[in-house]
């Protein structure tokens, strides 16, 4: 073997050792919080909905007369939190975070990622983070298929992209830190997987 060749295997070897190191290095990054198969110890429920797991994912399907959470037990500030999850069309829920009173969430004390395709003002409707960023019209439709959401919050920075398109991008200062809530208020609404990475 001439000393070219084996410079170049060399060369190869170490790109690939340093590619599996960076992968594992994301690999760790990432908390996750649900799965559909691990249980609910990371949150806490509030309110009254049938949540259970079935076919990989956690559901519910209905509830009480007002919306019941998953509330995680820890608190996060700066994150990018990855969310999987089937809506029907009749959904109404969301991606609660930086929450204030973990045992009372709304969209006053909470920035809400909406997932609410009938919502009757569609300024706030899938897609958008409720009385803080509207979204686009025509508002992106989540209902009847399984969706990503990706929010990021950075200090006052917030983004949200659903299924790959980014439909909020804005600053505000309200809430910097809480914990994170899975809505039911309506409908049918499963979260096959949720996982967070700390900015």
């Amino acid at each position: 073997m001439n000393a070219l060749v084996r410079n170049v295997l060399i060369s190869l070897s170490c790109v690939a050792i340093l590619a599996g190191c960076a992968s594992r290095g994301r690999d760790v990054e990432w908390t996750t919080l649900l799965n559909g198969t691990q249980g609910l110890q990371n949150f806490d429920r509030v309110g009254e909905a049938n949540w259970q797991e079935i076919d990989g994912a956690v559901q519910a399907t209905q509830g009480g007369k007002d919306p019941a959470y998953l509330v995680t037990r820890n608190a996060y500030k700066d994150f990018v939190l990855h969310v999987e999850f089937w809506a029907s069309d009749d959904a109404n829920s969301g991606i609660f975070f930086r929450c204030q009173e973990p045992t009372r969430i709304n969209d006053e004390n909470c920035y809400e990622a909406n997932i609410f395709d009938q919502r009757p003002d569609p300024t706030y409707g899938t897609g958008a983070i409720v009385k803080v960023a509207p979204v686009a019209a025509p508002m992106p439709k989540a209902g009847g298929k399984w969706n990503s959401y990706e929010i990021t919050a950075k200090g006052p920075r917030l983004g949200i992209v659903l299924n790959g398109v980014k439909t909020v991008d804005t600053t505000d200062a309200k809430f910097t830190n809480g914990p994170i809530a899975l809505q039911w208020g309506r409908g049918t609404i499963k979260f096959r997987k949720v996982e967070i990475r700390s900015l």
